[in-house]
């Protein structure tokens, strides 16, 4: 087991966590509008949970980025992690090797370069790291052909993160094979159980998804297509009954689908699911109180982020 990604993933899903739990029972430090306090604002909120963004200072403002720019991370991950599929691919079925830097970067990361086989792990790899790759596509023409997305911003630390995330999620799926790869043996692709479960939760959860991102998306739309506004509604239907952000939910599903489909063994992976969640469950509940305080017809049995539970 990668020892040092298990590590960064469990330091990055803890200080999610205090987030969270900071927002929920905020001291009166962190509930003004300068210093330590603007900071965390700043650092936890983007896009419609960003309030106040034209009365800062011109310099803060040059520090926020347009939210449209989350397609960067998608062009940033169809890219980065098609490459890595592409090397697995040729490691797996044809025999071939990674490459030196890959080799040296597993080394850094905790991971051995011969490890006991543990009967279908390379197979589970290449699966996920292609179910990563397609939700990147996927994510990424949603954002060109689906998204309306508003003037919202988002802090420039934010951007460099969402960057980053999506080139470190692509690498730890890597690193989950020995750098030898095969070692000599026969490739087994061996279709087991958790593989079919794990699809198949993927394609549902990427389903809703979808449905749910089409939702908000036609809010601002014309029955013809045609953008016509950017104002922020109240979105109903599929998902959006039982919670505020079922998009966000879905990515959580999406991730634990992965997590099965690796056989459900793998501390690492669960490791980037709890990143996952406490992640996007706060940027859930930041959402929640947004709809909650500019909507006063909001539905009040919705969750923020779980239904029924949170």
């Amino acid at each position: 087991m990668p020892v040092v990604l298990s590590a960064a993933w469990s330091l990055l899903a803890a200080a999610f966590l205090a987030a969270l739990v900071l927002l929920r029972r905020a001291p009166a430090w962190l509930t003004g509008g300068g210093g330590v306090s603007g900071l965390f604002q700043d650092l936890i909120r983007y896009g419609k949970t960003k309030g106040g963004y034209e009365q800062r200072p011109a310099w803060l403002r040059l520090l926020q980025v347009p939210k449209r720019w989350f397609t960067h991370f998608y062009v940033v991950s169809v890219l980065w992690n098609g490459f890595l599929l592409i090397w697995l691919f040729r490691a797996e079925f044809l025999g071939g090797s990674l490459p030196s830097w890959i080799q040296h970067m597993h080394h850094a990361l905790g991971r051995d370069s011969q490890s006991e086989d543990t009967g279908n792990q390379h197979f589970s790899v290449f699966m996920v790291l292609l179910l990563l790759w397609l939700h990147s596509c996927r994510r990424l023409a949603e954002c060109l052909w689906t998204s309306v997305f508003s003037d919202g911003v988002i802090h420039i630390v934010q951007y460099c993160f969402g960057l980053a995330y999506y080139i470190a999620v692509g690498s730890t799926v890597l690193c989950q094979v020995p750098t030898n790869v095969r070692n000599g043996k026969e490739f087994s692709a061996q279709i087991c159980w958790y593989h079919i479960i794990g699809v198949t939760m993927y394609i549902w959860a990427s389903l809703h998804q979808h449905r749910c991102l089409v939702i908000l998306a036609n809010l601002r739309k014309s029955k013809s297509g045609k953008v016509v506004s950017l104002n922020h509604s109240v979105p109903f239907g599929d998902w959006f009954e039982r919670v505020s952000c079922p998009h966000y939910f879905a990515e959580v599903l999406i991730y634990v689908s992965m997590a099965i489909t690796l056989g459900l063994h793998n501390v690492t992976w669960w490791c980037v699911v709890m990143y996952v969640l406490f992640n996007q469950a706060l940027a859930g509940v930041l959402c929640h109180e947004f709809y909650q305080k500019n909507f006063s017809s909001y539905p009040k049995h919705r969750k923020a982020f779980i239904p029924f539970v949170f």
